[in-house]
């Protein structure tokens, strides 16, 4: 009787323990300093990526499905970085001036095969400019755009960003502006941030509330 009432108490425990139950520095790292999301009211997830990458290129179909059923206190936002790289710093400012022109949802994917599938060099504003054109851009616009202060200043920030979330290689996804998620495979670094997801909101995270810096 002692074992199996030893078996039920550890079944009840098991079954008392939030969904979101993680191993630190195993399904995750916490950030430290913590930072401020900037999606005001969401739990906020960030995936840190760039084009040129190719462990974000297979990373794109899976985060694109995992992020439809995101539920409705959370938000996945795309930061392009570039690690001081001036070809990746070219395909973060057309990352900006695809969002400028609204044309980015549209040809996000498509800028991804561009590099990895057709094997086109993306890498200055000519090659771009041509294939925004291609793709129905008005490429006097993009150009405009891509040489605009705007997006200039949206690069630097996205690399601020990347060096504050002590970003050093990617995809990297964050959590709230506390989590560093961890995983072996892109479909656990997901699973785990969806996981994440709900321990933030447990936290009363996407409130705007809580220490940040």
């Amino acid at each position: 009787m002692t074992a199996l009432r030893t078996i039920a108490v550890l079944a009840i425990a098991l079954l008392a323990m939030p969904a979101w139950s993680q191993v630190e520095n195993e399904d995750y790292q916490v950030l430290s300093p913590a930072q401020k999301p900037t999606t005001p009211g969401k739990i906020e997830v960030i995936e840190f990526f760039s084009y040129a990458c190719p462990h974000c290129y297979r990373m794109q179909p899976l985060i694109s499905e995992w992020a439809k059923a995101l539920p409705a206190n959370a938000v996945l936002v795309k930061v392009p970085v570039s690690f001081g790289r001036r070809d990746w710093g070219m395909l973060s400012r057309a990352y900006y001036a695809l969002e400028a022109t609204g044309d980015l949802q549209r040809l996000d994917d498509a800028l991804f095969d561009a590099i990895h599938k057709e094997q086109r060099p993306m890498f200055d504003e000519d090659h771009l400019a041509t294939w925004a054109a291609e793709h129905g851009v008005d490429a006097e616009r993009f150009r405009a755009e891509f040489n605009s202060f705007a997006v200039t200043t949206k690069a630097s920030h996205a690399e601020q960003m990347s060096r504050s979330y002590q970003v050093s290689g990617v995809p990297h996804l964050t959590v709230d502006g506390k989590y560093s998620v961890l995983g072996n495979t892109y479909q656990d670094m997901l699973k785990n941030a969806r996981k994440l997801i709900d321990k933030a909101a447990a936290q009363g995270g996407g409130s705007g509330s809580g220490a940040r810096n």
